[in-house]
């Protein structure tokens, strides 16, 4: 399968299937795109077809000389002896055994509190109650999931624990006791506790700020870009704006930091499709490591992205990649998290295939002890796997997402993107459209044009 784009004056070519990516001239794109029409897409050539070689010639001698699509046809001829063009598929097999393959949990939300200070327009947590009631986690329900993550990791050394809410910092107190109990597990069970958090900023102080910066691994700051889009969707429950408040506290958290992983994290909705001057905003303001997200909101939201949106907000991502690319070689880059992409090798095969692990390997916890696939199916009770005290006892749902592949999905059979972005978010696929094996159709949009991005950028400065 190939892909190919032009985008910023680089003309890209993709053969999706090895993961080959390649920048180069005009006449090898028309050359490809005329081959790509004449090579059996279920097979692997082992030289160009030659009926494919004189309709080449044909159509592209006149236009660029013959010596040019010469040199054309024998780069192509290359690349196929490479097994880096017209490859064959050869994780469609891979994933028949899917259901029978051992799986380890890995990673856990921990919904340390549900509840919060914000009263952001576009929660998908309603004010981080999920559906649900107002809580925060106790201690003991906190440490009988980091137990129950130790004895269900297998081998696996590396553990991933995230602290959510709602706001974690409303429950500070037991963050810090659930941390102390994983550090004084990790020798006795030979595990690595990966501690991170997300929060909204409201209670950070130096005390917070010291304890994450020693302790947590990655820390998640929410802050939507400039303080007008921020204060009309971020406000406090009174209506008052949160950007004057957080953004002195994020600068600090994030000099303190030095090294360490942090983001920024933002969402734009359908009032800022002027997106990138939010992202810019961040690096204006200090930041370095950033993402901005697209709001999933159901069409009747009046902030919800619409199908019709899509064409401002994919140029928005094209003017955004062109200002990364010049303050990349201004010497004032930053860290775009959807512009950051491995062309080596990625991920194992079985996450390129299945994706975030959501159900399987991944799973959130309620403050009561209640696991559920993610954070986003909490509270939706047909996805309620078990809780700290029984463990995972609805197999049939867990098996349902160790299916969940971009192979038992049809929109991603034949897309370009799968083994980039693993077929997707299960919970959009649910939310639009009710089952976890279709796609969110806008958000698919807008992940092919980030990747498209991020491979241009690729190419632009390895120029350099």
């Amino acid at each position: 399968m190939i892909h190919q784009y032009i985008n910023n004056g680089f003309h890209i070519v993709m053969d999706v299937n090895s993961g080959s990516v390649h920048s180069v001239d005009p006449v090898m794109y028309e050359a490809v795109e005329i081959a790509a029409g004449m090579v059996p897409e279920m097979e692997e050539p082992e030289a160009l077809p030659k009926e494919a070689e004189e309709e080449i010639s044909s159509r592209l001698s006149e236009k660029y000389g013959e010596s040019e699509v010469k040199e054309a046809l024998e780069e192509i001829q290359y690349l196929i002896n490479a097994g880096e063009l017209f490859t064959r598929d050869v994780y469609h097999d891979y994933v028949v055994d899917f259901k029978k393959r051992k799986t380890v949990v890995k990673a856990l939300c921990l919904h340390i509190a549900h509840d919060c200070n914000l009263a952001c327009k576009y929660c998908f947590a309603e004010e981080g109650e999920y559906h649900g009631r107002r809580a925060l986690m106790s201690f003991e329900v906190g440490k009988k999931a980091l137990d129950f993550l130790i004895a269900n990791s297998g081998s696996r050394k590396n553990l991933e624990v995230d602290f959510f809410g709602g706001e974690p910092l409303m429950n500070w107190e037991v963050v810090k006791q659930l941390v102390e109990y994983g550090r004084s597990k990790e020798k006795e069970y030979n595990k690595n506790f990966r501690f991170t958090m997300t929060t909204n900023g409201v209670l950070l102080n130096d005390e917070i700020m010291e304890f994450c910066n020693r302790e947590m691994s990655n820390v998640v700051l929410s802050l939507d870009g400039r303080k007008e889009v921020n204060d009309r969707m971020r406000p406090f429950r009174n209506g008052k704006g949160s950007y004057d408040l957080i953004v002195p506290k994020f600068q600090k958290f994030a000099e303190l930091r030095g090294t360490r992983d942090y983001y920024i994290r933002g969402t734009f909705t359908r009032n800022n499709m002027d997106f990138s001057k939010d992202v810019l905003e961040y690096a204006d303001l200090g930041f370095s490591s950033m993402s901005i997200e697209p709001v999933v909101a159901q069409p009747e939201e009046d902030y919800a992205i619409r199908e019709e949106d899509l064409p401002q907000i994919l140029e928005e991502y094209d003017r955004l990649a062109v200002e990364y690319i010049n303050r990349q070689k201004e010497g004032k880059g930053f860290n775009f998290f959807h512009f950051n992409i491995d062309l080596n090798q990625g991920p194992c095969v079985a996450k390129r295939l299945s994706g975030c692990g959501s159900g399987t390997e991944y799973l959130a916890v309620t403050p009561w002890g209640d696991f559920y696939p993610c954070h986003q199916f909490v509270g939706e009770e047909k996805f309620l796997l078990g809780n700290v005290d029984t463990g995972v006892t609805n197999l049939q749902i867990r098996d349902e997402f160790k299916l969940c592949n971009v192979y038992a999905k049809n929109k991603c059979r034949d897309c370009f993107a799968r083994f980039y972005c693993s077929g997707g978010c299960a919970a959009n696929s649910y939310n639009f459209h009710g089952c976890i094996t279709d796609a969110y159709d806008i958000g698919c949009e807008m992940q092919k044009k980030r990747i498209e991005c991020a491979i241009m950028i690729k190419a632009a400065l390895a120029e350099d």
